[in-house]
């Protein structure tokens, strides 16, 4: 079977641009969430896991080097892992595979799929760097304030916060709060707090 592996960072992101070529594979497995996370902690990658264990997938696509994620080293174990049981992956866009036509380790592919992986690496790191300069400049201009001491939130309006409500969504789906926190940007004791609403909601 022939599988392609298309993900994107939020609930509201396209995969469009991924899927091109769809028609080529048996099986779209698609992921909404953080390249932080650990490919074998998403959902996608969960279930592609289980279908290797079936071996039932022979071959594996991806869009580019970042889908697969954003953090190196998590690159790098997981195509070690597909290299071991000899499943080669197919960066479509970057023209690169992961094992030659005789099943052995390219080694060009790994050193051009080391840099690119660094390069993802770095743009995550500046996009969360250019949020918090965003956040700190606000606050200096006095459009950041957050809410005002002493107010207080009822519950509805708080669970009806877009992010408030991606994270319930994840929260029904059994991810981890640390995997939520870095899918939506909330913190953890924001998410303990929606967590404990839930349960008071169904206690109600």
């Amino acid at each position: 079977m022939k599988v392609l592996y298309v993900r994107v960072s939020s609930l509201d992101q396209k995969t469009d641009r991924q899927r091109v070529n769809e028609k080529d594979y048996d099986l779209v497995i698609e992921d909404k969430c953080s390249g932080a996370i650990s490919f074998f902690e998403r959902e996608g990658g969960k279930e592609i896991k289980k279908l290797v264990d079936q071996g039932i997938i022979k071959h594996l696509s991806v869009w580019q080097i970042d889908r697969l994620g954003r953090d190196l080293r998590d690159i790098m174990n997981t195509i070690y892992y597909f290299n071991q049981i000899g499943i080669s992956i197919n960066f479509v866009s970057q023209g690169l595979t992961t094992l030659d036509n005789n099943g052995k380790e390219n080694p060009i592919s790994k050193m051009i799929i080391s840099i690119l992986g660094i390069v993802g690496e770095m743009e995550r790191n500046q996009i969360k760097e250019r949020q918090r300069e965003g956040i700190r400049i606000a606050k200096m201009k006095g459009v950041y304030k957050g809410r005002k001491t002493g107010s207080k939130e009822d519950v509805i309006s708080f669970l009806n916060k877009e992010k408030n409500k991606k994270a319930v969504e994840y929260m029904k789906k059994n991810y981890k709060n640390t995997e939520i926190s870095k899918i939506t940007g909330l913190h953890i004791n924001t998410l303990t707090k929606i967590k404990s609403y839930l349960k008071k909601i169904e206690v109600n």
